[in-house]
């Protein structure tokens, strides 16, 4: 069987996470995976839409389509399955024009009204889809990651020596701004406090050390196992609900301990005391990272915690069950019912 994938283009952080990790789950399963990135003009995008029907389901991942191209892929497609994992109803936290948009919010119900299932990064974005189609079409699908490919930090430096990070692309550097006052707070409690940023970009944040670290594929998971202690800040807004973790899930993995704002994701990812802190104001991040910074058995210790919760919770081996339901329960009725009535056993034998 046959899974085509429309991306936005193939090495997007989300089809990696989301769809392309699971490639050979799929195929321990008797499923094959393409991914299609989606092609910017109209006329070549049609081309792909309309060799949909050659694969036996089809994942359009987080993308609104124009309603007329959305028929198109809708009439092509023997199965049609949306995935998401941003609240991409509404424009996002930065955005000149605000957050809320009628005109997304009415291509997201098309988007997930044509469907035949829906995959929801988070509870947050599985409610908002229920509100618009019956519930038992929409499933929780959280971002996932392997963590064997996370090698595990070795908590050995104190106080001051302790380090930082937060990894993310440049886009998300708004949010690290954010949260300059809280990391300032902190680099004065723990004088020497190193900030390493995994990006492709980098900050300038007052107060505090920036160690830059350019991101790449090959080398992000060491970058992490040589840090003590991963940040992460979300924009109290409702763009940020739709955020699935995916910085607290690599930290996580790593066995790093995590501090970050009781926001989305945060709060069910983050078990504050056994996994790391929620700490919100200046003075909760100072302290928060300062105890951190002064205890490496506490480190260890959180880290060890968070990374058996990704081994539960988060892992592509715990959640690839989930996706070959979705694909088995709508695709092989589907199939049977195409193939015609089948003979009964007496009259097969005769």
């Amino acid at each position: 069987m046959k899974l085509l994938a429309f991306t936005e283009r193939p090495d997007h952080v989300c089809f990696r996470y989301r769809i392309a990790a699971f490639e050979e789950a799929l195929a321990d399963h008797g499923w094959s995976l393409e991914a299609v990135p989606l092609a910017r003009r109209s006329l070549p995008r049609v081309r792909q839409l309309k060799r949909a029907g050659r694969a036996d389901a089809v994942i359009l991942q987080r993308k609104l389509l124009p309603f007329w191209q959305l028929r198109i892929l809708r009439k092509s497609a023997k199965t049609l399955i949306y995935d998401f994992d941003d609240a991409v109803f509404h424009r996002d936290s930065y955005h000149p024009k605000g957050i809320r948009s009628r005109q997304r919010l009415a291509h997201f119900w098309a988007t997930i009204y044509a469907a035949d299932a829906v995959l929801a990064g988070n509870s947050h974005l599985r409610d908002e889809a229920a509100r618009y189609v019956p519930a038992e079409h929409v499933h929780l699908f959280p971002t996932c990651l392997d963590p064997q490919r996370y090698r595990l930090a070795v908590h050995r430096r104190q106080a001051s020596d302790a380090k930082l990070v937060w990894i993310g692309q440049r886009s998300t550097l708004p949010s690290l701004y954010q949260a300059e006052p809280q990391l300032a707070s902190a680099a004065s409690a723990v004088g020497g406090l190193e900030l390493r940023v995994v990006s492709d970009a980098f900050p300038t944040l007052s107060g505090v050390a920036i160690a830059p670290r350019p991101w790449s594929a090959a080398t992000e998971a060491a970058e992490l196992a040589d840090a003590d202690i991963g940040v992460s800040w979300l924009p109290g807004d409702a763009w940020s609900l739709g955020k699935c973790g995916l910085k607290v899930l690599q930290f996580m993995a790593a066995g790093l301990p995590v501090v970050a704002n009781a926001v989305g994701a945060h709060r069910q990812m983050v078990i504050h005391g056994e996994t790391g802190f929620l700490a919100n104001s200046a003075d909760e991040w100072a302290q928060a990272i300062a105890r951190l910074a002064d205890n490496p058995a506490l480190r260890a210790r959180f880290g060890a915690a968070g990374r058996r919760l990704v081994e539960e919770r988060y892992s592509v081996a715990s959640q690839s069950a989930e996706l070959l339901d979705v694909l088995n329960r709508l695709v092989l009725p589907a199939a049977m019912q195409s193939a015609g009535p089948q003979p009964r056993a007496a009259e097969a034998r005769s």
